[in-house]
This record gives C-alpha cells, sequence and structure tokens, in this order.
C-alpha cells in the first residue's frame, strides 16, 4: 500500500479498510489493498474528507465473522475509525452492520445476494437481479443455454443467489437440473464432477469464493467437462482465472461492474493511476480490489455532500448523490450504487468484455 502519514485524529480521518488477508478469499487481500491505497491517495489529493486525509486502516476479514465484528465495533466505539470500507462476504457484513449500529457510516463493496436495508449501511456491489438475471437471458438466447447446474459454496450469498435463480430460470423457461452446495475451504470436486458428467446440462452458475473455484475449475477441466458445457460466474477475476490455468479456462464466463481489460474513461483513468502509483508489476486489481475504490469514492461523495461524516446527516441528505469512478458514473439510490453489468468471456487468464448486460 502507498503509505499515509500517520498524524491525529484530528488532522486525519481514519477508515477501517475491512478486506480478506488468508483462506479461500485471500487470494483477493493484495488486490484490495492496492485498490483502495490508489482511491485514499487520489481523494487526499483532492483535499481528503473534510479537509483531513485518509488514513487506511487494514482489518483482516478472514477470520471470522463474529472476530471482526468485535474488533471494528471496538474500533468504533472507541472512536479511532469514522468510516468502515472494504470487501467482505455477507456473513462478515451482517455481523459488522449489526455491530456498528450507525455510529458511522459503512460502505460494503463486495456483490452479494441483495436486501441489505441497515440505515447506514451503503452498497456499491452487483445483485443477482442485474447480474445474474440477464447473464441467464443473454445465454439462453445467444448460446442456447437452457439447462443449468448450481455450484456454490455454503453459506448466504450463493444459497440465497441459488434461490434468485430458481425463480429467474421460471421465468425465462429454463432450468435448474441439479444443485450442489459444498463448505467454504473445499478442495476435492470429485463427486460434483461425477454427478456432472452423468447428468445432462448445458451449463453451471459457479457460485464458488475465491480458492474454492479453482479448484473446481482444475477438476472440471481435468474431466474434459468444458468440452460439454460452459461455466458461468458472477465472482470470477482475473487472479483465479490464472490459479486455474489457461486450460481450465475455455468456455467459462463472468458477470460484473469491472474487469481489468474494461476499456471505458473511468477505468482507463484509473489503470493508469494504479500503474502510476503501484508499478507496471503490480498485481492486476481486478473487481474485487476495484470495488474498494468504489466504496472509498461514495464514501467520499456521501461526506461532500452532507458536509458531515455522521451517518444521521448522511441519512437526513435528500440531495441526489452522484459519483465517478472506474465504473462510471454512479448514482446512489435506496442505499445502493447503480452500475452497468458487463458479460466478459475468458481467453485463457484474460477476461474479454463481449456485451453489457
Amino acid at each position: 500500500m502507498v503509505p499515509v502519514a500517520k498524524r491525529s485524529l484530528a488532522e486525519t480521518f481514519p477508515v477501517a479498510l475491512v478486506y480478506p488477508q488468508a483462506g479461500p478469499a485471500g487470494m483477493f487481500g493484495t488486490s484490495c489493498a492496492a485498490s483502495a491505497a490508489v482511491a485514499a491517495r487520489m481523494i487526499n489529493r483532492r483535499g481528503g474528507l473534510m479537509g483531513r486525509e485518509i488514513e487506511l486502516i487494514d482489518v483482516d476479514a478472514s477470520v471470522g465473522a463474529l472476530p471482526v465484528a468485535n474488533h471494528v465495533g471496538g474500533l468504533v466505539r472507541a472512536g479511532a475509525v469514522e468510516a468502515v470500507v472494504g470487501w467482505q462476504t455477507s456473513d462478515v457484513r451482517r455481523a459488522l452492520a449489526t455491530r456498528i449500529e450507525r455510529r458511522v457510516p459503512y460502505i460494503y463493496t463486495a456483490l452479494y445476494e441483495g436486501g441489505e436495508h441497515t440505515d447506514g449501511v451503503f452498497l456499491t456491489g452487483e445483485t443477482p437481479g442485474v447480474q445474474l438475471r440477464p447473464a441467464m437471458e443473454w445465454m439462453r438466447d445467444n448460446i442456447g443455454i437452457r439447462r443449468w447446474t448450481i455450484v456454490g459454496n455454503r453459506y448466504v450469498w450463493p444459497l440465497d443467489s441459488a434461490m434468485k435463480c430458481r425463480g429467474y430460470a421460471r421465468d425465462l423457461g429454463v432450468q435448474i437440473v441439479q444443485q450442489h452446495f459444498r463448505y467454504v475451504g473445499t478442495t476435492d470436486f470429485g463427486d460434483v464432477i461425477r454427478a456432472l458428467e452423468s447428468g445432462y446440462c448445458d451449463g453451471v452458475i459457479v457460485l464458488l469464493l475465491g480458492e474454492d473455484a479453482v479448484h473446481f475449475n482444475r477438476a472440471f477441466a481435468e474431466a474434459g467437462l468444458q468440452n460439454a458445457m460452459v461455466r458461468m460466474s458472477p465472482l470470477m477475476d482475473e487472479n483465479m482465472l490464472l490459479g486455474s490455468g489457461p486450460d481450465a479456462t475455455r468456455g467459462l464466463f463472468a458477470t460484473a461492474g469491472y474487469f481489468e481489460s474494461l476499456n471505458t474513461e473511468g477505468a482507463r483513468s484509473f489503470m493508469r493511476d494504479y500503474v502510476d502509483a503501484h508499478g507496471p508489476r503490480a498485481c492486476l486489481p481486478t473487481t474485487m480490489g476495484e470495488s474498494c475504490v468504489e466504496g472509498l469514492l461514495l464514501l467520499e461523495a456521501l461526506v461532500t455532500s452532507a458536509r458531515s461524516s455522521d451517518v444521521a446527516a448522511m441519512l437526513a441528505n435528500d440531495a441526489p448523490l452522484v459519483f465517478d469512478g472506474p465504473r462510471g458514473t454512479r448514482r446512489v439510490e435506496q442505499a445502493h450504487a447503480q452500475q452497468p453489468i458487463y458479460l466478459a468471456e475468458a481467453r485463457n487468464c484474460d477476461f474479454v468484455v463481449i456485451d453489457t448486460l
């Protein structure tokens, strides 16, 4: 991370940056930290928040929902942070939202299952209705995918997203023919692969986290299934492609609000700032890391518009809330930042954006 000099609380604006640093989602951590550092530097060059420079305080989101909530809650109660921003799984979000209790703004940047309406929680990530449903429709209409199997982890986001996919399937006249859920940290998907081999489907909706998806992709390719069906995931980044290997990415699609290859002015500007901060050989920012940029930019917009870092002032502010970032101009409605959603196809270990959904 680009260091932010330590100053007194009166001179800095301390932000808890909560992101996974170990476990299956730990592969996203470096990108989250590096991308957030770029955003902090951008905002600080504009004068910071209320004239104070952002100071990022790292918090590991991979140690469990309750320990994370206890730690961040302690920081908030002690007045050690004035906002919480970052990418975490939904179980961590739920625990944090309860523990923070509107004391400071909480900006959640990960894609999630939808339905979060806790006061003081603001969201920049994708939800199934704008991400999975249009992708299922596109794949039905463009490549004839009508019979899906869902493979996911056994926690809030995959389970709730799968339930929504069943509803989308009914609406779209397609089918969910199988479902398989495994605990986070699964490395052996042999039984799932055998079920896919014996059951007829055209495609697999992959709702697996980080390294779990990497292990599944490798097993999928080793079984030769990429010759028989496609995969589509709302949570698949370039680092996961690298981990899977080029032989395991054929027929793999992803849907998200940002890809490293996205050729828009906002995305290009962000990449210039990213390379300027970290050099050309830095880790890829990817959609998970870049989401932390969106979170800090939303925090800047909230504070600037309300002229306060107080959650009550933000909630009482009825001025239209809009901010610009790598994903373009984003309008905030009911605490959710709206955004375009893209469909990309894996080409070896890169994603190529093929359509806007």
